[in-house]
């Protein structure tokens, strides 16, 4: 993966809880993961300027306030069975018909929110995800508004579709990727957990990061479909091993952090904001 300097700054920025983090620890961050000092100095620059981040005292930089809604989603990845309900068979529609009238900002937080939650086109300018989400369409809704979603944008329940649109509707997601999915992140995580103790630091900064980042965009994305859709014990099982692994990284970025004068994280696997999204 080709590790960015914003990204690397808004991850890390996440980690610590949104907390001030210094330019040093930054630039030093870089240095580690390959990236140049000037090029995390240009980044906050331009991250500040974004309204992404904001300055709070000298030399110190924290989440400015509209990041933190995607950052608090990221975040919540050892929690997802808490974000769940049973399925009753109902589905979350939403109708893309006003996105076309608006900017195209609006048009990209709107896709990046429906990602988020996991919505799949049902037909051109509809998108569907199964209602099993706690708090039911309102609470979808709410998160989705948060997300970005903009209130001219109709979020409704579905609860009765024909017998062939039921079947596609269940085949928009690929289960089996999905699942695949959870198995190969689970076992790329259990490996390099028994050796990251072992490995020097610098290859140790930089495997965690990479490989947790990739682990935690997995399932800030995850569409956290119920069954018989999707096997639900296969994603715990891998929340399991990324609590583990998070706990191994955080003892090799902890020993940085602190030489840094910077925060400790508060979780590695919170590294990965958005920006890749």
């Amino acid at each position: 993966m080709s590790l960015k300097a914003h990204a690397l700054v808004l991850d890390l920025s996440s980690a610590v809880g949104g907390r001030p983090i210094p330019v040093r620890a930054l630039v030093r961050a870089a240095e580690v993961l390959g990236i140049e000092g000037n090029a995390v100095r240009v980044a906050v620059a331009r991250l500040v300027a974004a309204r992404k981040l904001e300055q709070t005292e000298r030399g110190y930089y924290g989440l400015a306030a509209g990041s933190r809604a995607i950052q608090s989603h990221v975040t919540a990845w050892s929690r997802l069975d808490e974000r769940m309900q049973p399925w009753r068979g109902g589905w979350v529609l939403v109708h893309e018909g006003a996105l076309a009238r608006s900017q195209r900002s609006a048009v990209r937080r709107a896709r990046r929110a429906l990602g988020f939650l996991g919505f799949a086109e049902l037909e051109p300018g509809l998108q569907i995800r199964p209602d099993n989400l706690v708090g039911g369409v309102a609470g979808v809704r709410r998160a989705l508004s948060d997300l970005g979603l903009g209130p001219e944008v109709l979020v409704a329940g579905l609860d009765a579709l024909d017998e062939a649109r039921e079947r596609h509707a269940r085949s928009l997601w690929d289960a089996r990727a999905l699942e695949r999915g959870y198995r190969e992140t689970r076992r790329e995580l259990r490996t390099s957990g028994e050796r990251l103790d072992a490995l020097p630091l610098p290859r140790a900064l930089a495997e965690c990061f990479t490989l947790g980042g990739r682990a935690i965009r997995q399932l800030a994305f995850d569409p956290l479909l119920p069954e018989p859709i999707v096997s639900n014990e296969l994603r715990r099982e891998l929340v399991a091993e990324m609590k583990s692994y998070d706990r191994a990284g955080r003892r090799v970025w902890r020993r940085f952090m602190h030489s840094a004068g910077a925060p400790a994280l508060e979780s590695l696997l919170d590294f990965r904001s958005v920006e890749a999204a």
